[in-house]
């Protein structure tokens, strides 16, 4: 039922959007809708239909709040057209909201918050800034939408290049929100995970020749090919490497390798294609010690020249750690402290590293740090394991 608010949430929004203009108003008349479906449902039961009863209440009350309005008239009948068929208009929003005239801090604050449902909680925990900054940065972007007149649609072809990037990385930090949900409530949210995917298929459908589109979607199914596995009874993270590989998809696995393959034919490479061929290098192992990681290294040797980051490069010292030894890696990790020191996995793998090298106490320092920094529930959990235990392998805490 929470995930098929969502979705529902997403879709009224978007056709208010198109239909009165407005972001404030729309997001308003929907909260307002929901509230009332809760109230009323758990009392009545749920309706037959109930996208329809939310869409009948949604247009009820806007119709409401333009009886206040001086273009009452014209914004009525735009609300008595009929309601299109499309498969999903959601993209169309997520293009209004990632419009190059809004800042790009703007866009992706707006984006999840009024597409994909996030809390700006949430939000402001995948940025690591407050919340009054995220709230402030979605009354921006809803307020440069309305005085610039921003269209409601899917970019034209000669559009796309300043316009896509930004809806990839939306859809990025969406997924990675539910693969693995930076909240204290719970461990992941699947169905937000799902829902991206479902959305980055849709965008690969209007787009199947962008290879960043087709990337992005490899990587989204090639992680929950192996979400079966993830966690154990106990709601428990398990490692990458003590996973039970046969109940990992090996259909989704290999459709998920034939989009890469099909978007490195395009001879464009990109980041998205980089970190799904390591995520296939992951997957198509049928243990762990078939893990071919001196591609993976390669692979993230090519990521960190078209894309560099730290975050890249932490993930590469996992790699070395394999192909070069844990004293190498251990160097790579500590240049990247004065940049990433907020960040917990950093100290999760530093006290990985300290540990393979034999120097427990700064190991356990390290541990303490990364426990600190984390609220998700498993990852919490996980830490606490490490602290008592010997073997670890931070790897499969990283949500790419």
């Amino acid at each position: 039922m929470a995930a098929a608010f969502r979705e529902e949430a997403g879709r009224l929004t978007a056709w208010l959007v198109r239909s009165l203009g407005d972001f404030p108003i729309a997001e308003e008349i929907v909260q307002d809708t929901l509230v009332a479906a809760l109230e009323q449902w758990s009392t009545q039961g749920v309706p037959d239909c109930p996208s329809a009863w939310l869409r009948t209440v949604a247009r009820r009350r806007a119709i409401d709040r333009l009886r206040r309005e001086i273009r009452f008239k014209e914004k009525l009948a735009q609300l008595d057209l009929p309601i299109p068929q499309e498969p999903d208009n959601r993209l169309e929003l997520i293009f209004t909201c990632c419009h190059p005239a809004v800042a790009p801090e703007n866009q992706v604050a707006l984006t999840l918050r009024a597409v994909c449902g996030l809390t700006t909680a949430q939000i402001a925990r995948a940025f690591m800034v407050s919340e009054a900054t995220v709230a402030q940065r979605i009354v921006r972007a809803q307020r440069k939408i309305v005085e610039a007149g921003i269209p409601y649609r899917v970019p034209r072809d000669d559009e796309l290049d300043a316009r896509l990037s930004q809806v990839l990385s939306v859809l990025y930090l969406t997924f990675n929100e539910g693969y693995l949900s930076g909240s204290g409530k719970s461990a992941a949210r699947r169905e937000v995970a799902e829902d991206a995917a479902w959305l980055a298929g849709l965008l690969s459908d209007l787009f199947p020749m962008h290879p960043e589109v087709l990337g992005l979607l490899a990587l989204m199914r090639l992680h929950l090919a192996r979400s079966e596995s993830r966690f154990d009874v106990r709601g428990d993270l398990v490692l990458l490497r003590d996973q039970d590989r046969s109940k990992w998809d090996r259909a989704a696995i290999a459709e998920a390798v034939r989009l890469v393959e099909r978007a490195a034919s395009l001879k464009r490479a990109g980041p998205y294609q980089l970190q799904a061929a390591i995520a296939a290098c992951h997957a198509e192992a049928r243990s762990w010690a078939d893990t071919d990681w001196p591609q993976i290294l390669i692979l993230y040797d090519m990521l960190l020249h078209l894309a560099p980051s730290p975050v890249a490069q932490l993930n590469r010292a996992v790699a070395m750690k394999h192909v070069l030894g844990a004293e190498s890696a251990l160097a790579e990790v500590e240049s990247l402290a004065p940049s990433l020191d907020g960040y917990h996995l950093l100290h999760a793998v530093r006290a990985d590293l300290l540990r393979t090298l034999g120097r427990q106490l700064e190991a356990q320092a390290a541990e303490q740090r990364a426990l600190a920094l984390t609220q998700n529930p498993a990852e919490r959990s996980l830490l606490r394991r490490r602290m008592s235990h010997d073997a670890y392998d931070a790897r499969d805490a990283l949500p790419c």
